[in-house]
């Protein structure tokens, strides 16, 4: 599976739907054809992803 963001393929399963990007450090949910991207909190929280730019 590759990274709906970075189109990178180190990803890995943090829980169901929920992937982890190595490559790009985001967290996304796959629920069908929906994505959702956040980012990881210093304090491990889920942030929504706000791209910059």
């Amino acid at each position: 599976m590759n990274c709906p963001v970075c189109g990178g393929n180190s990803v890995g399963k943090v829980g169901l739907e929920q992937f982890y990007c190595w490559e790009c450090f985001l967290e996304y949910q796959r629920h069908g054809d929906i994505v959702k991207i956040f980012s990881v909190a210093e304090d491990g929280s889920l942030v929504d992803f706000q791209p910059v730019g």
